[in-house]
C-alpha cells in the first residue's frame, strides 16, 4: 500500500502479517479522501481512526493536512505495523496510538476511554472487521466528538449501517466499491460539510 496524495504521497504503508486485518485498498482510500476533500473537512482536522489496522486511513488524513490523528486499534500485530509506519513516515508528533478494544469497550466501562479519545475529533474514520454489528453503540460513542464531526464508515456492503441510520444522524453520501460500502454521516442539523 502507498499514501495516495498529499505531503507523504507515494510513501509506503506496510500492513501487519497474516490475514486478520483487511486493509483499505488504495483505490477506495483515494475515493474516500476525494469525497472528503470536496466537503473540505480534512485540512486542519482532528482525526480519530477507529479499527485503524495499519493506520492507512489516518496516515492519509495526516498527509492531506489533518493536524493530528489518534489511531485506535487493539490487535497486537496491527499495532506493531502501525507504530512502524508512523515512525518510518516521521509523523510521530502528529500521532497518538490508543490500544483500545472497541468491540469490547464500546459496550462497557471502557466506553469512557473511547469517548475521551473522540472528544475533540472533527473527522472520525471507521473500518471495522467484516461482520461488525454494534453500529448503534459506535454512533453513540462518536456523539462525544465535536458537533461538526463527519463520520466515515467503511464496511462490507451487506453489513452496512446505511439503511438504518441511528437517531440524531443522517447519511450525506454513500458509495459502493465492489463488496465495500463507504457511508458519510453528519449529525442532524449539521451541514453536509459537518459545520
Amino acid at each position: 500500500m502507498r499514501v495516495v496524495a498529499g505531503e507523504l504521497r507515494g510513501r509506503r504503508i506496510d500492513g501487519p502479517e497474516g490475514d486478520a486485518i483487511r486493509p483499505t485498498t488504495d483505490k477506495v482510500r483515494q475515493a474516500v479522501f476525494n469525497a472528503l476533500g470536496s466537503l473540505d473537512v480534512v485540512e486542519d482536522a482532528v482525526v480519530v481512526d477507529l479499527f485503524a489496522g495499519s493506520g492507512a486511513l489516518g496516515i492519509e488524513a495526516l498527509s492531506r493536512g489533518a493536524v493530528r490523528c489518534t489511531f485506535v486499534e487493539n490487535d497486537r500485530r496491527a499495532l506493531g505495523a502501525m507504530k512502524a509506519n508512523i515512525e518510518a513516515l516521521g509523523i510521530g508528533s502528529l500521532s497518538r496510538v490508543a490500544p483500545i478494544d472497541i468491540v469490547r469497550d464500546v459496550t462497557s466501562a471502557g466506553a469512557l476511554r473511547l469517548r475521551e479519545e473522540l472528544s475533540d475529533a472533527t473527522l472520525v474514520l471507521a473500518d471495522p472487521p467484516y461482520g461488525f454489528q454494534q453500529w448503534n453503540e459506535i454512533f453513540t460513542a462518536v456523539e462525544s466528538a465535536a458537533a461538526s464531526v463527519v463520520f466515515v464508515v467503511e464496511t462490507e456492503s451487506r453489513a452496512a449501517p446505511h439503511h438504518e441510520v441511528p437517531r440524531g444522524w443522517r447519511a450525506i453520501r454513500r458509495r459502493d466499491y465492489g463488496r465495500t460500502t463507504v457511508g458519510f454521516f453528519v449529525r442532524d442539523g449539521a451541514n453536509a460539510d459537518g459545520s
